[in-house]
């Protein structure tokens, strides 16, 4: 990043002070004003994607700084932007909706379009981080890791039993049905890379990369809570815009922008080291 004139300092930086500023107004909205402001709550809502734009932003001067598609780890961090721009188109189209049109968007809507394309691209990344970090030179001994078979195996069936359990199929609405168990399922599934990617990292360049393998996979455990949370409330139909619901957003945003950063971090020390 220093080569482009932006340290990872200042990256860090600027992610934290937004982070905080937008925290301290959803605590005004929603603990002191009890979301009883609802204008408030709509623009609130509307405008935490930055945090979002905050990560594609670094994440994409990180990028070209590693050559973007032309290496791997370019590719690495571009596809991580990819599926935050997908959160983003996402959460833009809810915003217009609600803060536009003022109706209540629909679920399904075209908004779960870029919710929903945003899990192929984070899981492909997470496929190109393990190659990135040296773990993918491990998975031809994944006969030997045991726990790389049993740990996704066992999210996989932990995610169609606590959360699709005792589901009720609507059929009239078979869009909903699939994206209801799409969601968490293929959620599941990335995050299973990630804790591969986790396990087999730690033989390579002495650990280094597992903190910051671990930074990404926090980020896309939050991101799974959210869009669970989202499917249960929007189910009871009891979502809040500008509630707890989208705090969590906010925090996947930010952490997966931090996880980014510092994914920038250790593969400049690598060249460095090289």
């Amino acid at each position: 990043m220093k080569s482009l004139g932006i340290g990872s300092g200042l990256a860090k930086k600027s992610a934290v002070v937004l982070f905080v500023a937008l925290s301290a107004w959803w605590v005004v909205i929603a603990l002191i004003w009890d979301n009883q402001h609802a204008d408030a709550n709509l623009l609130w809502a509307a405008l935490y994607q930055l945090m979002a734009v905050l990560g594609v932003v670094f994440g994409l001067f990180i990028s070209k700084s590693w050559g973007g598609f032309k290496s791997i780890v370019g590719k690495t961090i571009i596809f991580f932007c990819i599926g935050l721009l997908l959160q983003i188109f996402g959460q833009t189209v809810f915003s217009f909706y609600n803060l536009f049109l003022k109706i209540e968007i629909p679920y399904p809507s075209l908004a779960d379009l870029g919710y929903f394309l945003s899990i192929p691209f984070y899981a492909y990344a997470t496929i190109l981080l393990a190659k990135a970090s040296g773990a993918g030179l491990s998975l031809k001994f994944i006969n030997k890791k045991i726990q790389a078979i049993v740990i996704p195996l066992v999210l996989l069936i932990a995610s169609y039993i606590v959360f699709l359990k005792g589901y009720e199929f609507d059929w009239s609405n078979p869009l909903r049905v699939f994206l209801d168990f799409g969601y968490p399922l293929g959620q599941a599934f990335y995050i299973s890379l990630a804790l591969l990617v986790f396990v087999l990292s730690k033989d390579f360049l002495g650990g280094m990369m597992r903190p910051k393998v671990l930074i990404i996979l926090f980020a896309l455990v939050i991101q799974y809570i959210a869009d669970y949370n989202f499917l249960l409330q929007a189910y009871n139909e009891t979502w809040v815009n500008g509630g707890y619901g989208d705090f969590i957003y906010l925090v996947a945003y930010f952490i997966m922008s931090i996880g980014l950063i510092n994914l920038g971090d250790v593969f400049e020390k690598i060249k460095e080291e090289k």
